[in-house]
């Protein structure tokens, strides 16, 4: 098949409509193919091959329900910085992916631990700055306390907080 909408990515929802991941537009042309989904919102760009065209698919759904097991989301630096919205969690600067650093609240020399609860985001200023030391002790104040988050919006990292208009009603955008 040709490609003429560029990389399109598909959201896949369960039968209950429940978001489960983004899955590339080919893989969601084979499940439509083979019976396993159904076409719930499109593009306006049209997939052609020699003898069909069609809109692309954005949002897809299983016509079966997919029983997922709930787990929680690992901890990494991606998970982190779309945790903590990639800003500094001492002095608020939003970052990019490649400027942002990871700063340990209780520090490692401390005995501070890698967890959901000890980790932020941190300008390379600020973790300089902080360095061995704790927040209270450095006088620099966390601006929110670090959870661990029982969901993600991992799509917004994916797509840079430019996700698909398309998406938006099923992941409560709206």
């Amino acid at each position: 098949m040709e490609e003429r909408v560029g990389m399109q990515s598909v959201l896949l929802l369960n039968s209950s409509f429940e978001p489960l991941k983004v899955i590339p537009w080919q893989r969601a042309i084979t499940l439509v193919f083979c019976g396993k989904v159904e076409i719930v919102e499109e593009y306006d760009h049209h997939i052609r091959s020699v003898s069909l065209a069609f809109k692309a698919p954005a949002v897809v759904r299983l016509l079966k329900f997919a029983k997922i097991g709930r787990k929680d989301p690992p901890l990494c630096r991606t998970n982190v910085l779309a945790r903590d919205d990639f800003e500094c969690q001492y002095c608020g600067v939003e970052l990019t992916s490649k400027e942002a650093t990871l700063d340990h609240v209780v520090p490692r020399s401390k005995g501070g631990k890698t967890t959901w609860q000890n980790l932020v985001v941190a300008c390379g200023f600020c973790n300089r700055k902080k360095g061995g030391r704790t927040p209270s002790e450095a006088r620099m104040p966390l601006r929110k306390a670090p959870v661990k988050p029982s969901w993600l919006p991992v799509l917004s990292v994916k797509f840079k907080g430019n996700v698909p208009v398309a998406w938006s009603t099923f992941l409560g955008f709206d």
